[in-house]
């Protein structure tokens, strides 16, 4: 291998490695972007800004009371000053203040902190300053009085939660915007040594099939060329879930794997975000696949990739899936039933900027196989139409090919020597 592939892209690997390869059973924890769809506020630190004693004590106590830790201020100017000694994670002010009133406390901060949630507490008669306190940069807006402070709690925790989503992205765009620069890199020398480009990509797959109480997914990848545009992945979320997916990228060759590589990059950081913040996130496939989506459109590479990721949970004992323009139809096959196909549909990734990806959830048989595989396959079957090949494939899952191995030697793919496109195979299974 030459040595200087292996410097630029090889300590990617071992970083690759060393987060998605700990746990003792061998199971693989690598590439699935995590997005989450909320995370609670109980915690974050606010500010709250009010010249009324009694409005604002009582505010406090409620605030206190639901989790949340307070600093409070009778007017801007003292306001401003312990928000720049504490950096509060929110900012709760009234319009209409002695010393310095609201709208020019909330000019000052925007001018040193552009991100931090801002909410005004107008009275009904002074609509005008709402509409200036939203012009200057306001988060949002309640008027007064505020007789249910629970609709107070629910704009502090919209404000925050958008925030936070608003700080992740930010990051992530740099984090990705770094992470092409690099790659980018990298490219030419993939393209030149095949051999060492085909390394670091097996260092990505899973090593070992994933063995989850009485769950196994195993998988199998043959290239049309010595480097893959598809992908596979699969890992343990909790105690109770675990998640899987096939990719496959567009075209074929070092172009397209180097995009794979892009994808478990991208995927680090989010995997990441979702232990520290302790597994509290709900993940949705849906949610990981715009994200990706969004990602990719932002690289400009001119790459699409068609997906379809998993979560299975042992305690409800589901499946919630979603498709990414995946073909063929992942098969069913459940014991003393007919052999079909799994009913979903979606947009590729990476090809749509308005595209919207949903979630479905099936209940999960005491027997059965999921069997995903990449439209590869479709061109080494030999029958001519793709109503026969579709029906070839469900008959050989039908009479038992329910593991990898069983698969790949009914299907003859043991015995191809240069296949015409990439072939993808993942298999979750129940015995």
């Amino acid at each position: 291998m030459q040595p200087s592939l292996l410097g630029s892209i090889f300590p990617l690997t071992l970083h690759f490695n060393a987060v998605f390869y700990p746990d003792v059973s061998g199971s693989s924890r690598s590439l699935y972007s995590l997005y989450f769809a909320g995370v609670s506020m109980t915690g974050s630190t606010i500010l709250v800004i009010d010249d009324d004693t009694i409005v604002r004590e009582s505010i406090i106590a409620y605030l206190k009371g639901s989790g949340f830790k307070t600093h409070e201020a009778e007017n801007g100017q003292q306001g401003l000053h312990i928000f720049r000694e504490c950096k509060p994670d929110l900012i709760l002010c009234d319009l209409r203040m002695p010393v310095m009133d609201g709208l020019t406390m909330l000019s000052q901060v925007r001018s040193e902190a552009s991100d931090i949630p801002f909410i005004v507490v107008s009275g009904a008669g002074v609509m005008t300053d709402v509409v200036e306190a939203l012009h200057l940069g306001a988060s949002d807006f309640l008027v007064k009085p505020i007789v249910d402070l629970e609709v107070l709690e629910y704009a502090i925790n919209r404000a925050l939660e958008k925030a936070q989503l608003l700080m992740e992205n930010k990051r992530y765009r740099a984090s990705l915007e770094e992470a092409i620069n690099s790659l980018k890199s990298s490219l030419t020398l993939l393209q030149e040594d095949q051999k060492a480009g085909r390394q670091v990509q097996m260092n990505m797959l899973p090593r070992h099939p994933l063995e989850y109480k009485d769950f196994k997914v195993d998988h199998n990848i043959i290239p049309s060329l010595y480097l893959s545009g598809d992908f596979v992945d699969y890992f343990t979320l909790s105690d109770h879930s675990f998640a899987f997916y096939l990719a496959d990228v567009s075209g074929h060759g070092a172009s397209s794997a180097f995009v794979t590589v892009l994808l478990k990059h991208m995927s680090i950081s989010l995997l990441q975000d979702y232990h520290n913040n302790g597994g509290k996130i709900r993940v949705k496939p849906s949610h990981v696949l715009s994200y990706i989506n969004q990602s990719l459109l932002k690289t400009g590479l001119g790459k699409h990739v068609t997906v379809f990721g998993g979560i299975v949970n042992t305690r409800d004992q589901t499946l919630t899936y979603s498709f990414g323009g995946h073909f063929p139809l992942p098969v069913i096959a459940e014991k003393g039933k007919k052999v079909r196909f799994l009913e979903g549909k979606g947009l590729p990734v990476g090809l749509f900027e308005d595209a919207v990806y949903e979630d479905a959830i099936i209940d999960l048989p005491q027997q059965f196989s999921l069997t995903i595989l990449s439209d590869g396959i479709l061109e080494v079957l030999p029958q001519k139409s793709l109503k026969e090949k579709e029906d070839y494939l469900l008959s050989v899952i039908g009479e038992g090919a329910d593991t990898i191995e069983t698969l790949t030697e009914k299907l003859g793919l043991n015995d191809i020597q240069e296949a015409p496109d990439d072939i993808a195979m993942l298999i979750l299974a129940r015995y």
